[in-house]
């Protein structure tokens, strides 16, 4: 327990920086911040109408229950029946301009979270069918239907690997296709934005995203420590940038009230920590307190390397992979001060969010 009491500290003492540093943004922006209220309070008056393009997903789902709540019309497009709203949900493909003057008839917002976003899709072209070229028929769609407010959920990806952390003026040099798909589109849709002044465009740049129901990276991490199977790969100091879904969810809801013009913010939920941290709050919330085996950077690399060709050859898909083992051994770690100033106050802090998801996912061995 000495490890759970040693992270819950490093976290409090992190958390109690984090909250002068908000209290210090608060008095130095304070005029703003009660221009932005006074925004935000006649959209609570008069709730817009929302679109958000890939609605049936994790992300989308959480943010459709949540604008629900919160009055607001909203539709849902997605080529997936929305399992949550089925009522809510029409056929979209945001690469068919047919569907998207459809889903997008008498709407003021559109939020656009639909992508190929994996890191094994293949063929790679499939990338910038959906993130490039959806980018572009989104906008045109918007043009035709008098939209005025596009919100884009692009991603990190586009920043690369950076041995420090980067805010939204970092340079871009995506390391993959996927990064550079989501880069391209944030061109497309901040050309939208500059042919008309009063257009509003925000690009919200998450970090990996975790949560209830989600099967990407902190889930299978969390998975193998569970599973006692879990290998540790290089020497965990690097820092890892993460988001909850909840958080993300009740951000985008909340630049609604951001006037014209284009709008760009990283997004993650602090305190950092560093793999070996992140490790040892993983095993304390699951009761494990057995010692964590550990190989080489560079062993796991020549592995994830022959598994790679093993794929290609065969067609097959492996849990393993080269770009995989870099990304866990790297340190993504990304600044989201931004957030902070726009007045933005996350719902959950992330020991509380990782808590819930490990007692949702894992209820027999959370404690």
């Amino acid at each position: 327990m000495r490890s759970e009491s040693y992270v819950i500290d490093f976290c409090a003492a992190r958390t109690r920086r984090a909250h002068v540093r908000v209290a210090t943004f608060a008095l130095v922006e304070f005029s703003h911040l009660m221009n932005t209220s006074a925004r935000r309070s006649s959209v609570i008056d008069k709730p817009p109408s929302v679109l958000i393009l890939g609605g049936s997903g994790f992300i989308g789902t959480r943010l459709a229950k949540l604008l629900i709540e919160q009055e607001v019309q909203v539709r849902i497009g997605d080529l997936r029946s929305s399992e949550a709203f089925p009522e809510l949900w029409s056929e979209c493909d945001v690469r068919d301009h047919k569907t998207l003057l459809q889903a997008m008839r008498g709407v003021e917002v559109v939020i656009n979270l639909a992508a190929e976003h994996r890191d094994d899709v293949r063929p790679l072209s499939r990338y910038h069918e959906t993130n490039v070229k959806g980018a572009s028929e989104v906008c045109t769609a918007a043009q035709k239907s008098g939209v005025k407010t596009l919100i884009f959920t692009s991603s990190v990806a586009v920043y690369g690997f950076h041995s420090v952390p980067v805010d939204e003026a970092g340079s871009c040099s995506p390391f993959n296709a996927y990064g550079e798909s989501k880069l391209e589109a944030e061109a497309i849709y901040r050309g939208w934005a500059a042919e008309d002044p009063t257009r509003s465009l925000v690009i919200v740049r998450p970090t990996v995203v975790f949560g209830e129901g989600n099967r990407g990276n902190v889930y299978t991490l969390i998975k193998q420590i569970a599973s006692r199977r879990f290998l540790m790969v290089g020497s965990g100091k690097n820092i890892k940038s993460i988001s909850y879904v909840g958080n993300v969810a009740a951000f985008v809801g909340h630049v609604f009230a951001l006037g014209p013009g284009t709008h760009i913010f990283n997004y993650a939920d602090g305190p950092d920590l560093s793999t070996n941290e992140l490790i040892s709050l993983v095993k304390a919330r699951l009761g494990y307190a057995g010692t964590t085996p550990r190989i080489p950077k560079g062993i796991a690399l020549m592995g994830g390397h022959f598994l790679d060709l093993l794929a290609n050859a065969s067609g097959r898909t492996f849990p393993i992979s080269a770009i995989r083992v870099r990304k866990f051994c790297e340190s993504t770690q990304f600044l989201a001060d931004k957030v902070q100033r726009s007045g933005f106050i996350p719902p959950h802090t992330l020991i509380d969010a990782l808590t819930r998801t490990i007692r949702a996912e894992f209820p027999d061995s959370a404690e």
